[in-house]
Parts: C-alpha cells; structure tokens; sequence
C-alpha cells in the first residue's frame, strides 16, 4: 500500500499534468470572472442574508470569489445603501444588511435560493469540457494491471483495449453474470488523471448546480493559482441501471429553491456514463436512443431551461451499455451503427472458471480439496445447463458461508457443502 507520502505525490503530479491543459487562473475583476455584475452582487446579497454577519474574507471564501472582486461588491453595496459595518476583525471589515439590504435580499432570495460558490459561464465550461477531453493510450499490459482483480482473457482484453482508446461509446452484451457491470466499471481505472469540475454553470442568468460529491471524488490539493470556482476530481463513473426515467436526461429545477440541478450525462462529461442492464429501464430503449442519436454522433446534447430557452452542452463522454439481451432486439441499425464497439462477454471457459474460483477460495484464506473447482464447475454443467458464468463461483462460495454461519462451524470448502450451495443455487428445472 502507498504511503502519505507516496499519495501525495500522486496527486501532486496528477495536478501537474492537468494544468498542462487547462488551468483558469483566479479572476481578479469582473471581465474576468465572465459572470454579470448582478449576479454576484445578488450572490453577496443571499449569502450575507443566510450568514447575518460577514467580512470580506468570509464572503470571499463562501463565495470563492477573490479579494478584489468581493472588494468591489462591498464597496457598491456600501454606496448603495445596502450593507453597514458593524466593526472590524483585524484588518477586515465586518458587515450586515441594512433593512434595504435585507428587502432586496428577500426578494433575491425568492427568484432563488442559491448562495453557493459563484457559477462559471456556459462558454468557461464549453471550454473547459473540450479541453479536458480523455486521451487515453493503453496496451495489454495496462489493461492487465486494471483490471487484476478479475480474470479477463487475452482476446476480451485485446478486443476493450482499442474501444477504450477510441473514447467513443461501447455496447457490452452477452448472457448475464458474466462480468459486464464489472468490466465498465473498471474501465475508469485507465485515467491517470484528473479534471476541473465547476460548483456550478450559469445560463442566462439561472443557475445550474453540476459538483455532486456523490459522482465526483474530490482530490485534495490546493492551489491558489487556480480558479477555485472550480474542483479538482478524479474522472466521474456514473453507473445508472432500472431506476433511468428521462426526466434524469434533462435540467431538473427544485421549485422551491430555483435551482437547476445538472442531468447525469453532464455530471459525467469527461468521464464514463454506465447504463447497465440496458433494456430494463423504466425509460424504453427506443425513448432513450432517441434522446441520444444527436449526441453520441455529434457530441453534443441541447438542454432546455423552464421557460424554453435551449442551449447547448457538451457531450464528451464515454457511455457504455451494458445488457444480457440481444442488442437488434434493443435497437435499429441506424443507432447501432453510432455504437462503433460492440463487445460479447462470452460465458467462461472451463479453465477462467477454476481460475475465478481458486481467486475467491484464496482471498478469503479458505481451506479446500484440490479438486474443488472441477467438482463445482461439474455440478454448474448438470441438469441441463450447458454455460459456465463467471459469477458463479463467488455465489456459490457466499452460499457455503452462509451455510457455515448457520450451523455454527468454521467455513470449509467441502464436496458435501458445494452440493448443498448448488442446489440452492439453481432453480429447479
């Protein structure tokens, strides 16, 4: 296991490697900043109307706004009557709303209820979508290593190894319990490294909050030369699967707080978006390839705000489909062929089964005969059933566990309790 040291290191030179392609520096005015004056002044407005008292430090970082810019704020709410000081902390000023401060902060604050780090315009994040587009470069070797955890053959290996490349979209199908979920959601381990994030995106004037620590995994590193607008993440993975109705595809605004909340294809842009079990959504196929076809062939998706004013986002992301069903049965021709990489997870060959099930008996330090797995993978092959599924094996040893525990005795691979997990296992035919 890495060190502290070691991880910071890491982290360090990830940061490194980024800046390389996009950087913001701190806006230091409001031409820089590319927001409009009232917006931020209506920010300061809320914020002080949540915190009572602020000083300009404060604001600066609730806002994460630098000096001069919340300098200029102050200095136009003072002269408007807006905001009194109360005193000083240290070399700062300390300041409340006036009653007009407090009217128009009111009636701020029922347009919206944001009052969180200032937004980023449509245009900054166009940009820096683009630029922190994926470019991977991958080989055998590489995709061993992320993948170590699983047993993946050499020719699924060379057939994910160009596709991932690609960064275009890529359609995994094949019989279930065979590793699909598995094998997309690994695919992330092949960045090396990270990307800017904003708090939030600006669209005419309404605010789009898009940072959701849920999807995005912040990386600690501070650097005051950077926009602190926006947040350095490792590359989101979102996995969706029977819960995607479109409603999730599209701008969604909290009535009673007046912000927009991003939909799941832009909180995965420069990422991977996993829509696993494809076809059992409560969305239909047909609803969710069309919402798509302009997207995944263009890159680009349009959103529309509440009172119909639409705009364009970028859609640099990789999605991946993941379904144990045919994929003509899923969709025409015309949008299987904006799906370039097609890629069957066939069942398992006797030999990665005994491999997958020796991993899962060793991880877990657990004692059985040497000939375990050929009398498990026998009993899989009986009564009719003709394919071996990599899922298999760690099942049947979370069964014969469950076994044990139940019986009060210590957990032992045996012949007798392989037979016992098997038959409840399968169903009978």
């Amino acid at each position: 296991m890495p060190g502290a040291a070691d991880r910071e290191s890491g982290m360090t030179s990830t940061f490194a490697g980024l800046r390389a392609a996009f950087a913001p520096p701190v806006p230091q005015s409001l031409e820089e900043l590319g927001i409009s004056s009232t917006l931020v002044l209506d920010l300061c407005l809320r914020r002080l109307m949540l915190e009572g008292f602020c000083t300009l430090a404060s604001l600066s970082s609730s806002l994460r706004l630098s000096i001069p810019i919340i300098d200029w704020a102050f200095r136009t709410m003072r002269s408007q009557q807006l905001i009194e000081v109360k005193g000083m902390v240290g070399n700062d000023y300390q300041f409340t709303l006036t009653a007009a401060g407090k009217q128009l902060a009111s009636d701020r604050f029922q347009i919206t209820q944001y009052a969180g780090a200032c937004p980023v315009s449509l245009k900054q994040y166009h940009a820096a979508t683009k630029h922190q587009t994926a470019h991977v470069h991958v080989d055998r070797r590489s995709l061993k290593s992320a993948f170590s955890d699983l047993v993946v053959p050499d020719r699924l290996l060379d057939q994910l190894g160009p596709a991932i490349i690609s960064q275009n979209s890529i359609f995994l199908y094949g019989p279930s319990g065979n590793g699909k979920t598995s094998i997309a959601e690994r695919m992330l381990r092949v960045y090396q490294d990270g990307v800017l994030i904003p708090y939030a995106v600006e669209v005419d004037n309404q605010i789009i909050s898009l940072y959701d620590p849920v999807v995005h995994h912040k990386i600690e590193v501070d650097d005051p030369d950077i926009d602190p607008r926006w947040v350095l993440c490792k590359r989101p993975c979102l996995v969706v699967g029977g819960e995607l109705i479109p409603s999730m595809l599209e701008l969604r605004l909290d009535e009673s707080s007046g912000i927009y909340s991003a939909p799941l294809q832009m909180k995965s842009n420069n990422g991977i978006f996993i829509i696993d079990d494809f076809g059992r959504q409560l969305m239909s196929p047909r609803d969710l390839l069309n919402r798509w076809i302009v997207p995944l062939d263009r890159r680009v998706d349009y959103l529309t705000l509440r009172y119909g004013v639409k705009f364009q986002i970028p859609f640099e992301l990789m999605v991946v489909f993941s379904t144990n069903l045919d994929p003509s049965d899923l969709a025409d021709e015309a949008f299987l062929r904006r799906i370039q990489n097609k890629i069957m997870i066939e069942p398992v060959s006797g030999e990665v089964f005994d491999m997958i099930f020796q991993r899962v008996v060793t991880s877990r330090n657990l004692p059985c005969d040497y000939d375990s797995a050929e009398y498990l993978r026998k009993l899989c092959l009986s009564n009719g059933r003709t394919e071996l599924r990599a899922c298999y094996p760690l099942d049947i040893v979370n069964i014969i566990t469950s076994i044990s525990s139940y019986e009060n005795r210590q957990i032992e691979i045996s012949k007798q309790d392989i037979a016992r997990a098997v038959d409840l296992y399968f169903a009978k035919t």
